[in-house]
C-alpha cells in the first residue's frame, strides 16, 4: 500500500496530487513529485524512491523542493513474532525547511508531519486496505 503512492491522496490527508515520474525495472515508483499542504499553503516536492535488498523496507531522498531543503526517510514494516496479524511500522523522517523558523515552531511541525503520517497509515490499514 505504501508503495501505491498514486493512491496517497486518497488516505494521507495532505497529500492532493501525485505523478510517478520514473518507474523502476520491477514497476516500482522511483521519482515521484507531490502537491501538499503545508502550513497553509501548497507546497511541491519531488522524492526518489529506493527499495535495497530488505522488502519491508521503502526508503526515499529529496531531489526538488519549493519549500524543503531536505525530507529523507524511510518505512520499516516488521512482522511480529507473536502475533501473526500484527506488523510493527516503524518510520524515521528527516526534515529541513528552507524558511527559518524559531526551534520550537519547527519541533512542532515536524511532529505534526510525522504524527499525522502514521495515523493516516494506521486509519488506512484499519479501514480494511491490504497491508503494504
Amino acid at each position: 500500500m505504501v508503495r501505491d503512492v498514486e493512491h496517497l491522496p486518497d488516505w494521507a490527508a495532505d497529500v492532493k496530487e501525485v505523478d510517478v515520474l520514473v518507474w523502476d525495472d520491477e514497476g516500482r515508483p522511483g521519482d515521484v513529485s507531490f502537491r501538499a499542504a503545508a502550513m497553509g499553503r501548497s507546497t511541491h516536492y519531488t522524492l526518489r524512491y529506493s527499495y535495497g535488498s530488505n522488502p519491508l523496507r521503502i526508503s526515499w531522498r529529496l531531489l526538488e523542493s519549493d519549500q524543503v531543503a531536505r525530507m529523507n526517510g524511510d518505512y520499516e514494516f516488521l512482522p511480529v513474532p507473536d502475533a501473526p496479524d500484527t506488523t510493527e511500522v516503524v518510520y524515521q523522517l528527516d526534515v529541513e525547511l528552507l524558511v527559518r523558523i524559531p526551534g520550537f515552531v519547527r519541533r512542532r511541525l515536524e511532529a505534526k508531519i510525522v504524527h499525522e503520517a502514521v495515523d493516516d497509515l494506521k486509519s488506512r490499514i484499519e479501514a480494511g486496505a491490504p497491508k503494504p
